[in-house]
């Protein structure tokens, strides 16, 4: 057993929050996948590392970036984004949001249009009020103040009571390995039970995040209707999505 590489794998998941276990094996390409498997499990039995699906968290990390952060990251791609959704968008359809901070972009600059509205945002139900035709529904439940978005039992009660034609999700990170990814539990169950229910399900993605990993994986490739981007997507999304027969835009 290496304990000089466990502790520069620790060093670098710590630094990373969190990876991919590809990455790992290119941070030590002299050993194999396997060997990269049991240096994870021995940090794991330390109590330094949690394993997940495609990689390794810190115990340190704490779930997605607060929300503040969020809204500094590359405005230009969520705005084009948001630009790509709208189009999707019929009047008099039921639209769900999460609370993304692309699904505030998207919420900034939606027309004034006849549509039912749901989202877990609450900033984003306050944003919408300033259209005149929207029925606008904010969904109830229990605010994460980090990531401002609802969540809990009450919030899924309420949504397996909802039809939804169309539903917009962000993510907080991705892998063709892991799928999409966020930080939180409570987000992972929401976005879950809404790609299930909604008729068109539309992952948000941009560029940002096809780099990062979070902790619980809320869907697959195979899950998404649309896959909307603000760019070229990596090569091995793209056979993925074209794979899964999802529509890139």
């Amino acid at each position: 057993m290496n304990t000089i590489r466990q502790e520069k794998m620790r060093e670098f998941i710590e630094r990373n929050h969190v990876v991919t276990t590809k990455e790992l094996q290119s941070l030590f390409p002299e050993v194999s996948f396997m060997t990269i498997h049991r240096d994870l499990d021995a940090l794991e039995k330390q109590g330094v590392v949690v394993k997940i699906r495609g990689g390794a968290k810190s115990v340190r990390h704490a779930g997605d970036i607060g929300f503040d952060e969020r809204m500094q990251e590359n405005n230009s791609g969520k705005s084009a984004i948001a630009q790509k959704a709208i189009s999707l968008i019929q009047p008099h359809s039921s639209v769900f949001l999460d609370a993304s901070t692309t699904n505030l972009m998207l919420a900034r600059q939606l027309p004034d249009m006849h549509l039912n509205v749901f989202t877990t945002g609450p900033n984003i139900a306050v944003e919408l009020c300033r259209l005149s035709d929207p029925v606008v529904t904010l969904c109830c439940g229990t605010i994460n103040r980090k990531n401002l978005a609802l969540s809990g039992q009450n919030t899924l009660e309420m949504l397996e009571k909802i039809n939804i034609d169309i539903a917009f999700i962000g993510v907080s990170g991705c892998s063709v390995d892991a799928g999409f990814t966020c930080g939180t539990e409570g987000d992972m169950l929401v976005k879950r039970l809404v790609i299930r229910k909604a008729r068109t399900s539309v992952i948000l993605c941009d560029r940002t995040k096809f780099s990062r990993l979070m902790p619980y994986t809320f869907a697959t490739m195979e899950d998404a209707d649309y896959l909307i981007s603000d760019g070229v997507l990596p090569a091995d999304f793209a056979a993925a999505a074209a794979s899964a027969d999802v529509t890139v835009l």
